[in-house]
């Protein structure tokens, strides 16, 4: 699971990350078996004035999946801690790019909700609050989104009481 509850006698955090299927030593050992196997057939062509039209190709090719793959670990920076105690419920979320996003709510007001069809992702959960609403968990699985439901309005409810 992308996130983990830490729980101390006052408080409960909820620190969530984006999942990556592909560490970076994974990217080194695929991106390194994929230039392997692209060079392969230029060895036929060394020597001829093929390789030079090939080349080009193969380079671009191999430069857009390197870019690609940068970009995907980029954007996987992205984070979210909720913390929740008896007083007051707060969530940052740190994107991979651009200032953190706060959201702070009296904990006994604080209620989570999820909305199955009507958000931008299925199963779109929120917090709201003091009359405003914030998303949490969206780079979750919709799977992920389900269980955490349950787990963030339990985790509300033991600190309401």
């Amino acid at each position: 699971m992308p996130y983990h509850w830490t729980r101390t006698q006052d408080s409960q955090t909820l620190s969530l990350w984006p999942h990556r299927s592909l560490p970076i030593r994974g990217f080194v050992g695929v991106f390194g078996s994929i230039f392997i196997l692209a060079m392969l057939p230029l060895f036929g062509l060394i020597g001829t004035a093929l390789l030079w039209g090939m080349l080009p190709f193969v380079l671009i090719t191999l430069t857009g999946l390197y870019f690609a793959f940068m970009h995907t670990y980029r954007t996987g920076d992205a984070r979210e801690v909720l913390t929740i105690t008896t007083q007051e419920t707060h969530l940052t979320h740190h994107p991979h790019k651009g200032p953190a996003l706060h959201w702070s709510c009296n904990t006994y007001w604080t209620r989570a909700q999820i909305y199955p069809q009507a958000g931008p992702v299925p199963h779109y959960i929120t917090l709201s609050g003091n009359g405003r609403e914030a998303e949490i968990g969206k780079f979750l699985s919709e799977e992920e989104r389900k269980e955490l439901i349950g787990e963030l309005q339990s985790a509300l409810k033991a600190a309401q009481s």
